[in-house]
């Protein structure tokens, strides 16, 4: 059994058309960082980053952002 982690950042933008460059401004993370984010790219999340969209995008629930999945 395998696990895999996706962070849905891009669909989140997209359902709230918010463009990377607006949410890099609203967090204060840089917007080569959000690009990594929404491509996948990123293996390593910062916990403030993570809160920081949290509190931009209204998500109360964490599995709003992040999907664990099973192989």
């Amino acid at each position: 059994m395998r696990y895999s982690i996706r962070i849905r950042l891009k669909d989140l933008l997209e359902k709230n058309k918010i463009k990377q460059k607006q949410l890099a401004e609203m967090t204060g993370i840089r917007e080569s960082t959000i690009s990594d984010i929404c491509r996948g790219s990123r293996t390593v999340m910062n916990f403030e980053h993570i809160a920081k969209i949290a509190e931009v995008l209204k998500i109360t629930d964490i599995r709003d952002l992040i999907e664990l999945t099973c192989e």
